[in-house]
Parts: structure tokens; C-alpha cells; sequence
């Protein structure tokens, strides 16, 4: 069976393009997020979307009942469609890959920072004034604090990771030591 991104693809990329016609992004992207949110629903998972009894037109219409009037125009077409191919469950996937593409076309890159300790005054700004240069983007950094990571920190960018935590140089060495 192929990978729930993998079956997302498509349908990302044309609501995408249907959104970028219409000038119409971040519309798209909360109605996106809200739906990914109703399909990420244990319960909803269980009784609608991967439950083989219920109709596609059934699961279409909780859908667009849960959503009311936040759901609107083309955005419902798409989830009579997804309901219709019985992939309502790829849209956690197809909202993340919609935000991707949304920031690539934007030239913006949202950049979580997560360290050992909180990070000194000031430090966000400077970390996205020097990525914005790297990756020649906008940058929003967004900081957290986790203590399991030892020391050091963690850096997501996009699709991209640097692990510069002591855990994950604690991790590196005893597999290095292990082989």
C-alpha cells in the first residue's frame, strides 16, 4: 500500500494551484488545518473515516457539517472528492504538504528551535536574520525548551535538521561505539 504522503501528493498540489488561482492561501490553509484537525480525530478515524460502512457521501457531509461555514467554495468540492476515493484520512498529510508549498511560493520558512535551557534575549532574531540569508527566505523562528535534550539544541528548518543536542551526540557515539 503506498505512503499516506504519497497518496497526499495530488490532491495537495491541485488544491495548491487552486488556491494560488483564486488568491486565496491562507483561506485554503485554515480550512486545510481545520480538516486535517477533524481527520486526526481518533473517534472520527475510527466511526468515519476508516470505517468501511460508512457512505463516502456520508463522510463527505460530517465533513462539511463539522465544518460549517468555515468550509467554503472549491474546499468543499475537495472533500466530496476525497470522501469519494476514501481518502479523507490523507488530510493531516496534504495540509502539511499545502503549508510546504505555500511557504516555498511565499519564500518563507517557519524554523522550530528546540533547546536544553531557554534561549538568551535576542537569540531568535539573530538565528533568523542568519537563515534568512542562507536560505534566502523570510524566517519565523519559534523556540522551545525541552531538557531531555542534555544541552546544545535542535534545528528544523523545512525539511532539514541539525542535531547539535548533547543527547544527540550522546545517541551518535554509542552507536559509533557499538559497532
Amino acid at each position: 500500500m503506498a505512503e499516506p504522503i504519497t497518496l497526499a501528493r495530488p490532491y495537495a498540489k491541485a488544491a495548491f494551484e487552486r488556491a494560488r488561482e483564486a488568491d486565496a492561501l491562507a483561506g485554503w490553509s485554515g480550512m486545510l488545518e481545520l480538516a486535517s484537525a477533524i481527520a486526526a480525530d481518533r473517534d472520527v478515524r475510527e466511526r468515519v473515516v476508516d470505517n468501511p460502512l460508512v457512505e463516502p457521501e456520508a463522510a463527505a457531509a460530517f465533513f462539511l457539517d463539522v465544518g460549517g461555514e468555515r468550509f467554503k467554495g472549491d474546499f468543499t468540492n475537495m472533500i466530496h472528492l476525497l470522501a469519494e476515493n476514501r481518502r479523507l484520512g490523507v488530510l493531516p498529510q496534504i495540509s502539511e504538504l499545502f503549508a510546504r508549498y505555500r511557504a516555498a511560493a511565499e519564500k518563507t520558512l517557519d524554523v522550530e528551535v528546540t533547546t536544553a535551557v531557554p534561549a538568551p534575549k535576542g537569540f531568535d532574531e539573530r538565528l533568523a536574520e542568519a537563515l534568512g540569508k542562507r536560505f534566502k527566505r523570510e524566517i519565523s523562528v519559534e523556540l522551545k525548551v525541552d531538557a531531555a535534550l542534555l544541552g546544545g539544541a535542535v534545528v528544523r528548518a523545512g525539511d532539514t535538521v541539525y542535531d547539535g543536542s548533547l543527547r544527540g551526540k550522546l545517541t551518535s557515539l554509542a552507536s559509533d561505539i557499538g559497532r
